[in-house]
């Protein structure tokens, strides 16, 4: 029996939402068991809870030995107010967690990453149950928790990986949270942004990514209307500021806010999957 935490260290869940989850879980999945932090249902404006009881919830888990892993229930924003004061606060047995998540919970992703501590993946939350059809994405990550290979992203290769939201990779760079991605082979995707933001954070990311194997690009979806056409489409931009920094583009990548959202283990860990 795998036993799988659940916290917020963003916005917040509904106990409806989470039963819908646990069930799913239990009639498919007996092999886990989860348990969400009440911390998840916390309101405080934006956030599920202050900052303190954001930021004790995902420690209390993290540190927590009867766990096997920390999966954070949601994105939105938030992750970042918390993360460097909560990694100070682990103990020797967070190490031996994985950490699920993707969007707004990269943040931790990548500053866990940094520190070397557990293990990372790039993989749907609970909150995308709220989707249409979003129990297949739901699927995915408990099927990985149960030793399911299936939902691995394609084109995982015997580079060392790590994906993110391109808004927060790009609020990383710079900060003691942004973690070493040389030799890697990145993988990016973006929700609800328009065209030029997403030309202005490529512009600042790919400063930032020197010494990468390379750049893979997952959806961009949900893209506003402006008021004029940018003139380039998503794939021309990244390809544009790749050859700026001569960042080699390896094309896309099976990853998006959306209920296709594939899995995406840190360094090495999928490393041949996709063969």
């Amino acid at each position: 029996m795998s036993r799988v935490a659940i916290c917020a260290p963003s916005t917040p869940f509904t106990p409806e939402d989470a039963a819908r989850v646990i069930a799913l879980a239990h009639e498919e999945y007996p092999g886990l068991d989860l348990h969400f932090h009440p911390q998840c249902f916390a309101v405080f404006g934006h956030f599920a809870g202050p900052d303190d009881l954001r930021r004790e919830a995902f420690v209390e888990c993290a540190n927590d030995p009867m766990f096997d892993a920390v999966w954070f229930v949601r994105g939105g924003y938030g992750a970042v107010r918390i993360a460097e004061d909560a990694l100070s606060l682990l103990s020797p047995e967070a190490a031996n967690k994985t950490y699920l998540g993707y969007s707004d919970a990269g943040t931790l992703l990548g500053a866990l990453y940094r520190q070397r501590i557990g293990r990372q993946v790039h993989a749907p939350m609970p909150g995308d149950i709220r989707r249409e059809g979003g129990e297949a994405a739901v699927r995915r990550t408990l099927g990985y928790l149960s030793g399911d290979r299936a939902g691995l992203e394609p084109g995982l290769d015997g580079h060392p990986v790590a994906a993110f939201n391109l808004m927060t990779l790009a609020m990383l760079c710079g900060t003691p949270l942004m973690p070493g991605l040389a030799g890697h082979v990145v993988l990016i995707e973006e929700v609800s942004e328009h065209l030029y933001a997403v030309d202005r954070l490529l512009f600042h990311l790919s400063a930032h990514l020197g010494g990468i194997a390379g750049l893979r690009l997952g959806r961009v979806s949900d893209v506003p209307e402006n008021d004029r056409p940018f003139g380039a489409e998503v794939e021309e931009i990244a390809q544009f500021w790749c050859q700026r920094h001569a960042i080699p583009y390896l094309g896309r990548a099976d990853i998006g806010h959306d209920i296709d959202n594939k899995i995406v283990p840190f360094g090495l860990a999928g490393a041949g999957a996709g063969q």
